[in-house]
């Protein structure tokens, strides 16, 4: 490498072609990671019929349309009390000091150690998602505008985002259809067995009734209905007809506008 010379490297797996290039990087908290620019081809999977629907949440992070619950890690929240009391101590240290510098070094650390566990835990969901299903659909979330709630540190340790992203370039490597669905589109206030909005329900609402009869959990009602508009979306999308064609008027049909002409007779101004 250049002004380095040769390094020594012990490969955890192969590159999947011949590098053209590679970056070294160090991050914020003094780590050094070898980035090399490689040719990646598609490795489609097999097809298979199942698609499902995905409903993301803070309590829980995804709800499937399959009835799949995949639980909130919450790497932010478990890691807080360490992380406060690691910018407490840095807040302590002297400016220049090499007391500060070492204090900061522990902070950032503790950052890229959330950091990479929920880049960690997305990837291997979404693989997971992507391996078991040919379609997915998700909400397409207003991320800046909820992190502008009070609900802002939670938003941001979910990793929508993130997850979504993973989402879509999995599914484009190996073969599958992702697509996301409007996100006016009543996911939560819609019932899933008859298509019956009852009203407004706020976020305290978990389990609700539908006058037809069927009791919905949100989170899965949601799945469920983000599921059908999706399928929706993708059959619209391959051609299928969207708007009634033009029938043009039978023979037997061709006096009703002259009988409606006839009607106005009489009638000033027209």
């Amino acid at each position: 490498m250049p002004k380095i010379g040769d390094v020594d490297v012990r490969w955890s797996r192969e590159l999947p072609s011949e590098p053209s290039s590679v970056t070294v990087i160090k991050d914020a908290s003094g780590r050094y990671f070898a980035s090399f620019v490689v040719v990646l081809d598609d490795e489609p999977m097999p097809e298979l019929d199942t698609d499902v629907g995905l409903d993301l949440g803070l309590a829980t992070f995804v709800v499937l349309s399959n009835g799949k619950v995949v639980d909130s890690p919450k790497f932010f929240r478990r890691a807080e009390r360490r992380l406060r009391k690691a910018q407490q101590n840095l807040s302590r240290k002297q400016k220049g000091s090499k007391n500060r510098a070492k204090a900061r070094i522990t902070v950032a650390r503790a950052h890229a150690k959330i950091r990479d566990a929920r880049l960690d835990f997305a990837h291997k969901r979404s693989m997971a998602i992507i391996r078991e299903n040919q379609a997915v659909y998700v909400e397409d979330l207003c991320v800046k505008g909820l992190a502008r709630t009070r609900l802002a540190k939670s938003v941001h340790d979910a990793g929508w985002s993130m997850f979504t992203r993973l989402l879509e370039e999995k599914a484009t490597r190996y073969g599958r259809h992702f697509s996301r669905v409007d996100r006016w589109f009543p996911s939560s206030q819609l019932c899933s067995v008859c298509g019956r909005i009852d009203g407004l329900k706020p976020l305290s609402v978990r389990w609700w009734t539908c006058p037809c009869g069927a009791e919905h959990d949100r989170d899965l009602n949601a799945a469920r209905n983000i599921l059908a508009a999706g399928r929706a979306e993708r059959l619209n999308a391959c051609g299928a007809q969207v708007r009634p064609e033009r029938v043009p008027a039978q023979r037997g049909e061709a006096g009703t506008h002259r009988e409606r002409q006839s009607a106005l007779v009489g009638i000033p101004g027209l």
